[in-house]
């Protein structure tokens, strides 16, 4: 019904999603009167950042129709081996996190090659890693936690002095509203050039003006906050950063790069696109590896986050990944969704997360209602793509 106002199934997707997050901030806000204080929204991007950067990469895997369920295992084997080497060991940060890096790629290699290579399905490569890899991980420091005290290493991960300052902040907020404009802009002049209806107008800037909003108010947010005696905001944490540049990169392969195209035609048709020649083994291996990759990003911030790395970290992180993926919009039938909507399903599981805890609401309904929350999620998936008539 939206086909007549040249309104996307994407594009009304995002929407809705935008909206319910909105209407989830405004909700918990009124219970508690706490929800978007700078503190907690603070605390919630920093929260979002780990889960938000694996799933940016999760997403692509699950629109080539493959899951991985063992990133929050591999998470917490590279992180205890960076915290180790760098606390047992002695090591400098760098080649600490170069060696968990090696180590992650390692894994990304034997189970994209089990799967792309051998054709086992990746559900029970990645179960077995699942397993492994949290044995590893506590082999690695014999189940020990391992403190981590380089000053600029813990800087990644937020807190104290892991932010950028109000000036630089609002900056780049307000670079990121010109982009948006000017994206919005240049769309609508390619579509005329080349002889297509644009969006309506209204639409275009009522899209707009909330993304733009949303920075902005989030900038000011991040620099109202200060942190005991300081007289200075934090501004923006170097996590959401680090999660926004990852979004960025990712988003240029998937609409820039032909092996963007590549993983949407494998997941729409893997048959057909082994028939006109796209090398479906090669891409399919290339998407662990990145996987494995954005696992070893997303380690680094979560031991300088915690300043430490312990047996249980990532423990369980791959639900919340997949669900980001899933209720961002990412079909699990493959084939669909987008690397922004990982974005808006991982701030939807924290804002619930951080609303029921301030809710006082105990852990066990808590994983209740995520829970449901993702069943919900999947249900609107197919009712919405039998509504517009996307594929199932």
């Amino acid at each position: 019904m939206f086909h007549h106002l040249q309104i996307s199934p994407l594009d009304l997707r995002l929407s809705i999603m935008a909206a319910v997050l909105l209407a989830l901030g405004l909700f918990f806000h009124l219970l508690t009167g706490q929800f978007l204080t700078p503190e907690n929204l603070y605390n919630i991007a920093q929260q979002t950042a780990v889960v938000g950067i694996i799933a940016a990469a999760m997403a692509l895997v699950i629109v080539a129709r493959q899951i991985d369920l063992s990133v929050g295992s591999a998470l917490g084997l590279v992180g205890v081996l960076i915290a180790w080497l760098m606390y047992t060991k002695g090591w400098h940060w760098v080649p600490a996190s170069l060696a968990g890096l090696a180590v992650s790629l390692v894994v990304g290699l034997y189970q994209g090659w089990l799967t792309a290579g051998l054709g086992v399905p990746s559900f029970v490569v990645t179960l077995g890693g699942l397993m492994s890899l949290r044995g590893a991980a506590f082999l690695v420091a014999d189940g020990k936690t391992q403190p981590v005290t380089d000053a600029f290493f813990l800087q990644l991960g937020g807190g104290l002095d892991g932010a950028i300052g109000p000036v630089p902040s609002l900056a780049l907020a307000a670079a990121g509203v010109a982009w948006l404009v000017h994206r919005a802009w240049q769309r609508r002049r390619l579509q005329r050039r080349h002889g297509l209806a644009p969006r309506p107008l209204w639409f275009d800037v009522m899209l707009t003006a909330f993304f733009s909003a949303a920075a902005l108010g989030f900038a000011l947010a991040m620099s109202a906050y200060r942190i005991g005696e300081r007289t200075d905001g934090q501004g923006l944490p170097v996590p959401v950063l680090i999660w926004a540049a990852v979004v960025a990169g990712v988003s240029f392969l998937v609409n820039r790069t032909r092996f963007g195209r590549y993983v949407y035609a494998i997941g729409g048709n893997p048959e057909a696109a082994l028939l006109v020649g796209i090398p479906v083994r090669k891409v399919m291996l290339q998407l662990f590896l990145l996987l494995a990759v954005l696992v070893t990003v997303a380690a680094v911030v979560a031991v300088a986050r915690l300043n430490a790395g312990t047996n249980s970290l990532g423990l369980n992180q791959e639900l919340y990944v997949i669900a980001a993926a899933v209720i961002g919009g990412v079909a699990l039938s493959g084939g669909s969704g987008t690397v922004i909507g990982t974005v808006l399903g991982a701030l939807v599981i924290q804002f619930l997360e951080s609303g029921l805890l301030l809710l006082d609401v105990a852990i066990g309904w808590r994983m209740v209602i995520v829970g449901q929350v993702l069943i919900v999620a999947v249900v609107f998936d197919v009712l919405f793509r039998r509504a517009t008539g996307e594929r199932l």
